[in-house]
């Protein structure tokens, strides 16, 4: 279950002409956070905020080219058009549920308007798909609808909406519980999904469950 390498990904999800996919070194970290600061500082608090501590690196994140860290389970993607960073992505895997978790997503403003952000929510499936995963899902914030319609158009179904998963900066200095979107795809064939008995849900599991996937029996 090893994480792809660039070129791999080059492969499976292209970039626009120009830009590259790369791996996160260990050097990279302070200008990574700084990237961060600046172009996402929404992530100061909430889920996202330990992506600018240096500890969270050095304790979860995998780095290619420290053997002692090779098979981490919170992986970075690095989107660079020459040597200048353009946009990051971060995903976290789960290999006892052979699930993967689209956790963080970023781009430069400066390279906003070359779609490298449907690129980078693509990941989500690529690497996924490329490690066997069974299924893929993301979070998406309800201050915006930008997120919610570009998982939607990759395929990714809504599944729920969870009340004060995470915090936003509502404005400055108020911070807030918010309501999240949860995105869910499925990466295996529908013959490897155990339908539940309806007998076993209650009326309003059951009138959920139906609503999102279909009225046919286990």
């Amino acid at each position: 279950m090893k994480w792809p390498t660039p070129d791999e990904m080059s492969i499976r999800s292209p970039l626009p002409e120009g830009y590259r996919y790369a791996t996160l070194e260990r050097g990279e970290v302070p200008a990574l956070i700084e990237f961060l600061q600046r172009w996402f500082p929404g992530i100061a608090v909430g889920a996202g905020s330990c992506y600018l501590r240096e500890s969270f690196y050095d304790r979860r994140v995998h780095f290619e080219t420290a053997s002692g860290e090779r098979n981490r389970d919170i992986f970075i993607v690095l989107i660079k058009k020459g040597t200048e960073l353009a946009a990051i992505f971060s995903a976290q895997r789960d290999r006892d549920t052979l699930s993967l978790y689209g956790r963080l997503g970023a781009v430069a403003e400066p390279h906003r308007n070359m779609r490298l952000a449907e690129s980078v929510l693509a990941l989500t499936e690529v690497l996924g798909r490329t490690m066997g995963m069974g299924m893929a899902f993301g979070m998406a914030t309800l201050h915006m609808p930008y997120m919610q319609r570009a998982l939607e158009n990759l395929g990714f179904q809504l599944v729920g909406i969870t009340p004060g998963y995470d915090r936003e900066m509502v404005r400055p200095g108020v911070v807030k519980r918010v309501y999240e979107a949860l995105y869910v795809k499925v990466l295996v064939d529908e013959e490897d999904l155990l339908r539940p008995d309806p007998g076993n849900l209650t009326p309003r599991t059951r009138a959920l469950f139906e609503a999102l996937f279909g009225q046919r029996s286990a």
